[in-house]
């Protein structure tokens, strides 16, 4: 199967599933939770991959050690053999059966399927990049990150093949140096706080288009203090309206996005007669 971003986003607006799909007994982060996201739908997976303390990778988003697991631990310290023996535990606090995901298993388990977002990468960009060039699976992966010269130095010297985006707030000023870097430069990621926003803008999009770059928003909610895309979340697509939600970030043209809600927000747009390009 060929992996190319671009080209999957001239057929319909890509849906990245947030850390998968999780919700009842099924926490997120997990094998199980990934493999609903694929049956729902999704495009893309998101995944957090952190290391022990005796470098193994591994499925868990760093500090979430007490909602997620019901302990005050840091995973960081421990060894792989003591992290293999957790448990998550769900929304009530009981535990749960699932355990940890090993971060090879999670590869081989999803090679060739989808496209896989590698959220934390640069927590561990050599030992994350030697294990997705191990499985051959280089041209699934996208990576994520602010812009910086030390990021950019990390892809160019370490993995210049690895599809990339710049996250971005009020401006997207490395666009014109990234076009000229040896980094696999497809898309930039757009966080704004209002609608207003020239990251929001026609013409941003319409610019970043021009270029041949992808344009991914977020309509997931980490907090309701912080929002990501201008108030149009999943958050309003259930309290206020679908249109305002998700038909707002369909119709200003953003190729990928991330939602907590894969298969209400693929049915809205294929209703809609937005899904399809």
């Amino acid at each position: 199967m060929n992996f190319n971003l671009r080209e999957s986003a001239k057929e319909h607006i890509l849906i990245t599933a947030h850390r998968g799909v999780s919700g009842g007994n099924i926490p997120c982060n997990t094998l199980t939770a990934y493999e609903i996201a694929l049956k729902q739908g999704a495009d893309m997976l998101e995944a957090d991959v952190s290391c022990s303390a005796d470098g193994k990778l591994f499925l868990f988003h760093p500090l979430m050690e007490l909602p997620h697991l019901g302990k005050p631990l840091r995973l960081s310290l421990l060894p792989y053999s003591l992290i293999r023996k957790l448990r998550y535990t769900n929304f009530d606090g009981a535990p749960t059966q699932f355990h940890l995901a090993d971060f090879d298993d999670f590869l081989e388990q999803f090679k060739n399927r989808c496209f896989i977002n590698i959220d934390k990468f640069w927590s561990n960009p050599v030992k994350i990049y030697e294990a997705v060039k191990r499985h051959g699976m280089t041209e699934q992966i996208l990576v994520k990150s602010s812009p910086s010269e030390k990021v950019f130095s990390i892809l160019e010297q370490t993995a210049p093949e690895l599809p990339f985006m710049p996250i971005v707030r009020e401006n997207h000023r490395f666009h014109e140096e990234l076009l000229k870097r040896k980094i696999n430069y497809v898309g930039v990621e757009v966080v704004f706080d209002n609608e207003t926003s020239h990251l929001a803008s026609e013409q941003f999009i319409q610019k970043m288009h021009n270029d041949n770059i992808l344009v991914w928003v977020n309509s997931i909610i980490y907090s309701y203090k912080s929002q990501l895309s201008g108030g149009h979340s999943d958050d309003s697509a259930f309290t206020v309206s679908e249109d305002y939600g998700w038909g707002w970030l369909a119709d200003r043209g953003f190729d990928i996005i991330q939602t907590d809600w894969p298969s209400m927000l693929i049915d809205y747009l294929k209703r809609t007669d937005r899904y399809i390009k």
